[in-house]
């Protein structure tokens, strides 16, 4: 899945292959539209590019356009479909998307964007129809819009997902989450799969271990030994998660909850706990469970909004 961050790690690639670039910022939509307002594109004026604002209606031509672009030196806005001058370039679905297109986008303030993202903090770029590019010096709380000559696009960090269990019901969603593009994280005490040095091994119930959730972060509890649970789920709860949720039915649900009464967890705060876990009801099989779980987290991190 390509992200913002994907579209700016484009940008940097392509200008440490000495190779210009522009940056495409999708600002409008009239109608149905396969991608919406503050999708991101990066072109190369060597071909390649990255992102997409038309889900592989036109993005051949658009690139065309952001090399002409280039090649020009000037930013430009664009209607692509109804009521754009460009009849060759169509939207089957007959609406229109408008794009600002900014050549050489400052890398500074793209390195300066991708360094914030990775230290999981939201950033909002500033795109100017002059083409000019600026990080805001606050988060936005709005997705994208415009604010007079300039579209301000509040990009969030990626979703992380850290999974914690044993069996092969953690390796269907750390495969999953992976191909969807999350970042995830391993806490298992199954040896096998600790042998992956991404992978942190857990030795014993309540040992120490590195557990960090902020607002874009979701934990998977996959045990079967539901005594793993407890220790990890007190210290998830201390923390700004964006969802938490533990595999189980609802009979192992409520001991759970009673486990974590009987650690000193008060029920005001355990009750954030999701459980049973997973869009499809008693899902059996790891891969099953695996798409059923990633879809309730992702629903969530797609409804959490900005900053």
């Amino acid at each position: 899945m390509a992200t913002p961050q994907t579209v700016l790690h484009f940008l940097r690639q392509a200008h440490a292959r000495g190779e210009a670039s522009a940056l495409i910022v999708l600002t409008a939509v009239e109608g149905g539209a396969a991608r919406g307002v503050g999708s991101l594109m990066g072109v190369s004026e060597a071909g390649p590019w990255a992102g997409s604002l038309s889900g592989g209606c036109t993005e051949a031509a658009l690139a065309g356009e952001a090399r002409r672009v280039i090649a020009a030196g000037k930013a430009e806005t664009l209607r692509i479909g109804a009521g754009s001058p460009l009849i060759d370039i169509r939207l089957p679905c007959g609406s229109a998307i408008d794009l600002l297109i900014i050549p050489a986008p400052d890398m500074a303030v793209v390195e300066a964007a991708l360094a914030q993202l990775a230290a999981r903090n939201p950033v909002t770029l500033e795109l100017a129809t002059d083409g000019s590019l600026q990080l805001a010096a606050a988060p936005s709380p709005a997705r994208g819009g415009w604010a007079g000559e300039t579209f301000r696009l509040t990009i969030v960090p990626q979703l992380r997902l850290v999974i914690a269990g044993h069996g092969e019901e953690v390796e269907a969603l750390a495969r999953l989450a992976k191909a969807w593009g999350a970042d995830t994280a391993i806490l298992t005490p199954d040896e096998h799969l600790a042998a992956d040095p991404a992978v942190f091994h857990l030795k014993t119930p309540g040992s120490p271990v590195p557990l960090e959730l902020d607002r874009w972060s979701a934990l998977v509890m996959l045990f079967h030994d539901h005594d793993w649970e407890v220790p990890l789920l007190a210290r998830a709860l201390d923390q700004p998660a964006l969802w938490i949720g533990a595999m189980g039915s609802r009979a192992t649900h409520v001991r759970r909850l009673a486990a974590l009464a009987g650690a000193g967890v008060p029920e005001s705060r355990s009750a954030a706990i999701h459980g049973p876990i997973g869009l499809i009801p008693s899902a059996r099989d790891p891969e099953t469970l695996a798409l059923s779980v990633l879809a309730e987290v992702v629903a969530a991190y797609k409804a959490k909004g900005f900053p």
